[in-house]
This record gives C-alpha cells, structure tokens and sequence, in this order.
C-alpha cells in the first residue's frame, strides 16, 4: 500500500506533537545531543521565529496525525551567515520505512531555497546509517567531522557536517538587499 501524507507549514498547535516525537530520540536515541526532551511551548516558539524569520517548518500528516517535522535555522547568529541554515528533521519511529523523511526533506530544501538560503547544512550527531544516506540521496556530501564530541549512552559521540547548495548556492553573490 503507498504511503499517504501531506506536508505542510507547522502551526502553532502542532507544537505538542512535535515534542512527542522528538522525545524518544532525547530519551533513548543518540539522533540528537539533547538530554532532556524540550516542552511543547519551546517548539512552539521555535514555529513562531521561523514564521517570524520567513524560515521554513514543515510536517508531515497523515490525515491529522503529524507524523514527522523538519524546519531550518540559520547556521550561526552572526549576521555573515544569513545566507546559510541548518536542517533539523525528525520522524515518528512507527513511520520510519514510508519515505515520510525523504518527502520533509525534499519539501524543506525546496522550501529554504525560496526563502533565500545558499547552503543548507545537516549536523548529524550519533551518526547511525539512516540519516547520512537519505542527506546523500538528497545531494548532500560530508563537509566535516567532529570526533568525540558528545557524550549519551554510555558512549561518545561522533558529529558529522554534510552540506548541499541551495538555488545558485556559492556562484553569485547574494543580492545587497539580501543581508
């Protein structure tokens, strides 16, 4: 049976939503460094300043169930970065396998591209199989690695950089209105 969903922009309140599934990856997974799982309100913050910003954040929903979520920040606060985010993207573990992050990614680079970014940069803490191979499927390639730099579950934990143009990403320089 194919897979059934649709993406759209994050309202507000999706937040609870976004902070279930988050949560298990905080709890029991190495996907991100976090410890403690945020609360819903500091998503909902987090919807608010990317509608603020004119930044993308996206669900996925599977009739109105969110079943997945990805959204960008810019990738440092200096102002020399605006041209630059970073992706977050995370999926319901009880639908993984049904290309829900592949289509939240697709939608968001295209999404970030409209807002303007040139480079899109995915940090991928934990580094297990699934993330790198669907950032590389979407054409990004490894731009760095931290090694060691996180500790969870009893281990440490290795950081990766992958990095992707966006539009005419580094070939022209932005417009000055731009900055």
């Amino acid at each position: 049976m194919a897979a059934t969903f649709l993406i759209r922009p994050a309202k507000l309140a999706d937040a609870p939503a976004i902070a279930a599934i988050y949560a298990p990856y905080v709890l029991h997974g190495t996907e991100t460094l976090e410890l403690v799982p945020p609360e819903a309100a500091r998503f909902a913050e987090k919807i608010e300043t990317a509608a603020q910003k004119g930044w993308p954040y996206l669900v996925a929903c599977d009739g109105e169930t969110v079943i997945g979520y990805a959204y960008v920040t810019q990738f440092r606060d200096r102002p020399a970065y605006c041209h630059a985010c970073e992706n977050s993207i995370y999926v319901d573990a009880t639908h993984h396998g049904r290309g829900v992050g592949r289509a939240l990614l697709a939608a968001l680079i295209d999404a970030a591209t409209q807002a303007g970014f040139r480079q899109m940069m995915a940090v991928i803490s934990g580094i297990g199989p699934a993330s790198p191979a669907l950032h590389a499927a979407l054409g990004f390639t490894e731009a760095g690695r931290m090694r060691a730099v996180g500790w969870k579950c009893g281990r440490w934990l290795d950081t990766l950089y992958m990095q992707r143009a966006l539009g005419p990403g580094d070939a022209t320089p932005p417009s000055p209105d731009a900055t």
